[in-house]
């Protein structure tokens, strides 16, 4: 029976560590990682700014009525999980920003997707997350254990994967 408190206990206090490191993160992050396609700019752009079926992460998707403006969406992933985006730019075949529009989740932010052609008829994309972790103990678990560009590189490993090559992510 002691066993079991000292078990409780110690999950108690790695949880209480846990929160205690998070909340001396800062609650915004930057993180940016960029990949080179065998496609041209356009090509890049219309699967961006496209329905995300190509995404296997993304087992449902539906659009939302326009608010200020903005085009807006939802997107539902493999947990089950539904998060609102809006597009907040869109320069075609230049640049893309969509950014969280849910408010009661634990986190938010924008990616900017940026386009760029090379010298031999495909593209550079860079990807840049500009986010925000409000919630402690996940503030930690990604700073610590998931990273901050690992929705990053699948993303980009995912589009490769549409265009049917394999990519180089560089920082």
């Amino acid at each position: 029976m002691k066993w079991l408190l000292w078990i409780g206990g110690g999950l108690v206090a790695a949880v209480g560590l846990m929160a205690a490191i998070g909340a001396m993160l800062p609650v915004r992050h930057h993180a940016t990682r960029r990949a080179r396609y065998k496609a041209p700019a356009d090509a890049v752009y219309a699967i961006l700014a496209g329905p995300p079926d190509w995404r296997p992460g993304v087992t449902s998707y539906g659009a939302l009525p326009e608010e200020g403006g903005k085009r807006r969406w939802w997107e539902q992933d493999r947990h089950g999980r539904r998060v609102t985006f809006e597009l907040a730019e869109a320069r075609p075949a230049e640049r893309l920003r969509v950014r969280i529009a849910d408010r009661g989740l634990p986190f938010g932010g924008s990616w900017t997707f940026e386009i760029a052609p090379d010298l031999e008829g495909g593209s550079e994309l860079r990807v840049t997350e500009d986010g925000e972790v409000y919630n402690v103990i996940f503030r930690f678990m990604a700073r610590y254990f998931l990273g901050y560009t690992t929705s990053i590189e699948a993303y980009l490993r995912d589009l490769g994967a549409k265009f049917g090559q394999p990519v180089d992510i560089e920082a």
